[in-house]
């Protein structure tokens, strides 16, 4: 398979840069650009012609699935891979209506990242294992799944719902981790950080969202759409 072209969007630039670098070690991928919203993915998009496009869904401006929804109409063979952090079932539902061929959460390894790319550049559709659980769970079970109410472009997001606890950038990619299970040491790996590092971080969330643990923080966190 020839180099596949990308271009990254997403509104966090430690996000895109560290994506950026994930994907730039395989041979196979190169970055070709990256974005900040939906409307400047779709600016360049036009410069750059790019293979495949990895998408964030909250962004200022223009969101990823008003974004991809454009994309696809003028430029239907570039593949989309919506890469967020919910994982709610209406997020999918949206994201393949607007044309997108794949879905992954943010938290995924930085080597399935990028197994994940080249499969759905190979023409391939992607659907995290738990994540089509869930669509076929709802559909044995007949209830619908119902797309997401279209994000208006000034949407608070979790970015914004952050700044109400005083989060910085950083602890809120950290919070997402406590979220999701992860450990002292799986945090570090993720983030490039050290241990020393996350505990440091990890004690200010406890501080700033007023919690005693990781399952309060991690409750804290889901109930206020932090993460």
């Amino acid at each position: 398979m020839s180099t596949v072209r990308l271009l990254l969007v997403d509104d966090q630039e430690l996000i895109r840069e560290s994506l950026h670098i994930v994907l730039d070690m395989d041979p196979a991928l190169e970055v070709a650009g990256m974005a900040e919203n939906g409307e400047e993915a779709v600016r360049l998009c036009e410069q750059l012609q790019p293979d495949l496009i990895l998408m964030d869904i909250h962004m200022p401006v223009m969101n990823g699935v008003e974004a991809t929804q454009i994309i696809k109409q003028r430029w239907p063979d570039t593949k989309i891979i919506i890469l967020t952090t919910f994982q709610e079932v209406h997020y999918v539902v949206d994201a393949l209506s607007a044309g997108a061929e794949g879905y992954l959460l943010k938290a995924i390894h930085p080597k399935d990242l990028a197994a994940g790319v080249k499969w759905v550049a190979e023409g391939n559709t992607l659907i995290p294992q738990d994540i089509a659980q869930i669509l076929i769970t709802q559909l044995k079970s007949g209830s619908p799944v119902v797309p997401a109410t279209p994000v208006p472009h000034d949407a608070p997001d979790a970015a914004e719902r952050s700044k109400t606890y005083g989060l910085s950038e950083r602890e809120m990619q950290v919070l997402q981790c406590i979220s999701e299970g992860l450990n002292n040491r799986e945090i570090a790996e993720r983030l490039f950080l050290s241990e020393g590092t996350v505990k440091n971080y990890i004690s200010n969330i406890y501080s700033k969202l007023d919690v005693r643990d990781r399952i309060q923080a991690s409750r804290k966190a889901h109930d206020e759409g932090l993460v």
